[in-house]
């Protein structure tokens, strides 16, 4: 994470840990089995949810801080955790995200409401935003860097810098799922699979890092992060 609160560089952080090329991959799952116009209002709908948690985290981040007695190292080891067990599940083919979620081959490619990033052509809006929860809406990424960066911040004007450059970015992730949303519903079942392994084993090391800079916090020697 970074050290300044300007706005350009907390930009630049979070379209790194949050930014269209790690969501897009998702939309492009519920675009299996929802239609464009469902996509695109899914995206609307959960940029907004992400815009909302990112708020609450900017803003009540010294509160939350306090009442549930955590610091920057135990954030980091935490989103570090669930980053890495959601990213080997993409590599597994294991999507968490949904009832009645199975690995990816077990539905056969058949379109139904089962294993396709959980989404539901019969309820597309709840379906979508519940699949997009993790992934986008309460990222463990997302929500660590907000509340580290907020903590750092001096006063209201720093967490609302940190707010602003998180919004940004989710509502840059909606632009960039609005604009591709047709591409994104033609993509063939099996490049997303191919995508999604890729994508796992890269979020996999992110995860393995931020959980090595928890412990670097912690005092623990022999570790160097960047």
């Amino acid at each position: 994470m970074v050290g300044s609160l300007n706005l350009a560089d907390m930009f630049v952080t979070f379209l790194a840990l949050l930014g269209p090329q790690k969501v897009l991959l998702s939309f492009a799952r519920l675009g299996q089995t929802l239609d464009v116009r469902s996509v695109r209002t899914v995206a609307m709908l959960s940029a907004i949810g992400a815009a909302i948690v990112g708020t609450i985290c900017a803003l009540a981040a010294p509160l939350i801080a306090t009442f549930f007695h955590i610091g920057s190292a135990s954030l980091q080891l935490a989103a570090g955790l669930v980053f890495f067990v959601y990213a080997v599940g993409l590599v597994l083919g294991v999507h968490f995200d949904g009832e009645g979620a199975e690995p990816s081959g077990g539905s056969g490619g058949s379109g139904g409401s089962g294993a396709e990033g959980g989404a539901d052509a019969e309820h597309p809006l709840t379906s979508g935003f519940r699949a997009m929860l993790l992934p986008f809406v309460v990222s463990p990424l997302g929500v660590a860097a907000t509340l580290e960066e907020s903590l750092s911040a001096h006063g209201w004007s720093g967490r609302w810098t940190v707010d602003a450059a998180f919004a940004a970015v989710a509502f840059v992730d909606l632009a960039c799922a609005w604009v591709f949303a047709p591409l994104l519903h033609r993509t063939h079942s099996i490049v997303l699979e191919i995508l999604s392994r890729l994508l796992g084993v890269l979020l996999t090391a992110v995860g393995v890092q931020l959980f090595l800079q928890g412990l670097a916090a912690l005092g623990v020697h022999g570790l160097t992060t960047h």
